[in-house]
């Protein structure tokens, strides 16, 4: 028996699947999808929930789960019958942030600190003996996919839970997350990381209070390569111990995308991981302007260690054929440029009204998800011309006004959306500064690993079907 959830577990819908035809048939998930449903079907849903009551009820919830039209809601999910858990920290000379989060860890749990071969191992030590901690001492420093590989091997428990040195962990964060493995396929669930609440002292720490690399937003949602959460960081994550040791857990010869790397994996295997932002964890974000721009600099080297394991997951853009001709006619800033881009996306609603054959108003369908699809279309290639091929976007400057014009649209579009998303913590001067700096850092680290790697494959949008 696979199915995940049992009597009084809910599944809600998420936020973009829509009710159509009455009730008739849903549309959503990722790729986009029409999932009808039957009269007897339609019975067991309540609003935008379905509340599991009878094995027909449970079906249901594991097909809409698997479909992405639906999210377990965690609280509803029982606790597992033996949820103990290991706690295992990896570190290296940061021995305040050690004592701060082994505060929060708290009495109970089994904990072991990984000291990653520190410059002066002492404070680590003292402080990791004054809270009971099992203290493992690397000679040679392993990075973190290597510290906690060290940690996983000596856990005994049925589940682990990775927390980086400079993570705080909540109270609720880690008996929460644990119910998502009433789910026998979740091999990992990862909370929400968020800024340390009142902390930030620094314009650069309140722009990563609001876009900080490891916040991956305020809905829940199944991690899956090729998805709006293609990857999930493990700063702060709760795992099934068995599940890992299958994947032989984390790739220790990767000191950066580690994690991507073994949430593709998990994924490759059959199993889930799920993104549940209902619980957090607090995490220092770097306040100086170098210590930041060097580590989003290093996140960008990851792009080319992943594309030689993952090369069918790895790309800075992925584009159907309509949307590439659609972005090429806009980017050619011509005549035509215009009514061209306007016919494919009337033919691309035709298509998709075609394809809802059978609903009552197939192109009131169609029309809302050809819109959507030609805005993801211009975000994904303002990306392209602002952060990843930003080197390639300043040669063109320099020689076309076109080009000039097409980087200026898009890097000020990308502002005014993204500033629209966040706290009003920073203004809109600053924020845009930091968005930018944001840019040219990973950008210029995904050109040095592709240079470094005598490959383009991270550099390659992926045109497919």
């Amino acid at each position: 028996m696979t199915l995940p959830v049992g009597a009084g577990v809910v599944v809600v819908f998420d936020r973009h699947t829509r009710v159509v035809d009455g009730g008739r048939a849903l549309v959503g998930g990722f790729p986009t999808r029409l999932l009808r449903l039957t009269p007897r079907a339609r019975k067991l849903l309540v609003g935008r929930t379905v509340p599991v009551r009878d094995a027909a009820s449970a079906v249901l919830a594991e097909r809409l789960i698997d479909c992405g039209l639906a999210h377990p809601v965690v609280h509803s999910l029982p606790v597992p019958s033996d949820p103990r858990y290991t706690v295992v920290i990896p570190v290296r000379d940061r021995p305040r942030q050690l004592e701060r989060l082994l505060r929060s860890v708290g009495v109970g749990p089994s904990v072991i600190v990984v000291d990653d071969a520190s410059r002066n191992p002492a404070p680590v030590s003292a402080v990791a003996a004054r809270y009971g901690a099992r203290l493992v001492a690397l000679r040679a420093n392993v990075g973190p996919g290597g510290a906690r590989n060290a940690g996983l091997r000596l856990v005994t428990t049925p589940y682990v839970v990775f927390a980086d040195s400079d993570i705080v962990l909540d109270p609720e964060t880690v008996p929460t997350l644990l119910r998502h493995f009433a789910d026998p396929r979740v091999a990992m669930a990862v909370p929400r990381i968020t800024g340390l609440t009142g902390a930030a002292t620094t314009w650069i720490e309140r722009y990563e209070n609001t876009r900080s690399s490891l916040d991956l937003g305020a809905h829940p949602a199944p991690v899956r390569p090729g998805t709006p959460v293609s990857w999930a960081p493990t700063a702060c994550a709760v795992a099934r111990v068995d599940a890992l040791r299958d994947v032989r857990g984390f790739d220790e010869r990767m000191r950066v995308g580690e994690d991507v790397d073994l949430c593709w994996r998990l994924v490759g295997a059959g199993l889930r991981v799920r993104y549940e932002p209902a619980v957090r964890a607090s995490h220092e974000h770097r306040t100086r302007v170098g210590d930041w721009f060097v580590r989003k600099a290093v996140y960008g080297t990851g792009a080319q260690p992943l594309a030689r394991r993952h090369p069918q997951h790895i790309a800075p853009a992925v584009f159907a054929p309509w949307s590439a001709v659609f972005a090429g006619a806009l980017l050619a800033q011509r005549r035509w440029s215009v009514p061209v881009a306007g016919a494919v996306l009337g033919g691309v609603v035709l298509r998709i009204g075609r394809k809802f054959d059978g609903t009552r108003h197939p192109y009131r369908l169609a029309v809302p998800l050809a819109g959507n699809g030609a805005v993801a279309t211009l975000a994904q290639t303002s990306a392209l011309l602002t952060r990843h091929w930003w080197p390639l976007t300043a040669v063109g400057c320099l020689v076309s006004r076109r080009m000039r014009r097409a980087a200026a649209v898009a890097a000020l579009a990308d502002i005014a959306l993204e500033y629209r998303r966040g706290d009003d913590s920073l203004d809109p001067l600053r924020y845009g500064v930091a968005r930018r700096l944001d840019d040219l850092a990973y950008g210029a680290g995904v050109w040095l690993s592709a240079l470094k790697g005598r490959s383009t494959t991270a550099l390659r949008p992926r045109v497919t079907r």
